[in-house]
């Protein structure tokens, strides 16, 4: 094994991986010396401009797959053609998402849909495309990017709860499947990260608390996080980087929280 590229001739497959926290974790990745496929929204051009970075700076094959995460058969189009293109599909990491805040009876049907297709159902769909992959090679490492709110509640967030927490069921369900085939399931519970999709909450909480964007910050994210502070994007790297490799081999069906100590109230 390659200390510095411990991966070295894995394959990963990272939804939602052209910003935030996907991002991170598709540079951790490759740091560590695996091929990479990308997977999000974005512009071309700039999403061009990161495959090519981290094909340089890594020196991995990196790709990019443009698969809707609210479309199933693009999704197993994004998985084959993962396998297609290395030869081997060692790492699956559903992390795509997105979020509304509402009120319960003001939150819109679409946005409820759109939550549990993407938050949910993607990662649903990437596993079961996946895992044959997987088994035949008698290796696999799934990674599901929760939430603390796959743990625990918070009001006006009724869809992205109800989604995060299906994911903890479905993390643990797969988990006792494949638990003989060499393959891990686990799930990451981050608490607040500072990424564009938290940074998009602030306005719509402030309005629905009717409170201004700083006392949402201090006052509702970071109120639940003991430590006061954001987790940052090479912590969760730093996790994920354990549960792929050799040592994390018997943590299976884990729900992981990294979240400051707020689920630990």
């Amino acid at each position: 094994m390659d200390r510095q590229q411990p991966l070295l001739g894995r394959a990963a497959l990272i939804t939602g991986s052209t910003s935030g926290i996907g991002l991170a974790l598709a540079e951790a990745l490759a740091s560590a010396g695996a091929n990479i496929m990308l997977n999000g929204l974005g512009d071309r051009d700039e999403i061009e401009h990161i495959r090519t970075r981290l094909t340089r700076e890594h020196r991995v094959t990196v790709l990019y797959h443009d698969a809707d995460m609210t479309q199933p058969d693009e999704i197993a189009d994004l998985v084959a053609q993962t396998h297609k293109a290395f030869g081997r599909l060692d790492i699956a990491v559903p992390n795509a998402g997105i979020q509304h805040v509402s009120s319960i009876e003001d939150f819109p049907v679409e946005k409820w849909d759109a939550i549990l297709a993407i938050n949910l159902s993607s990662a649903f769909h990437v596993i079961r495309a996946a895992v044959p992959f997987m088994k035949d090679q008698g290796f696999g490492r799934i990674v599901n990017m929760a939430s603390a709110h796959a743990l625990v509640a918070s009001p006006f967030k009724s869809a992205y709860v109800a989604a995060k927490h299906g994911l903890a069921g479905l993390t643990k369900s797969v988990a006792l499947e494949i638990a003989q085939h060499g393959i891990t399931c686990n799930a990451i519970c981050p608490g607040y990260v500072k990424t564009p999709l938290v940074e998009a909450q602030i306005g719509p909480t402030a309005k629905a608390r009717g409170i201004t964007d700083e006392a949402v910050i201090s006052e509702v994210l970071l109120a639940v996080q003991p430590t006061k502070a954001f987790v940052q994007y090479e912590q969760l790297a730093g996790l994920l980087l354990y549960l792929v490799s050799d040592a994390g081999a018997s943590v299976n069906g884990a729900m992981l929280s990294i979240d400051g100590g707020w689920t630990a109230q």
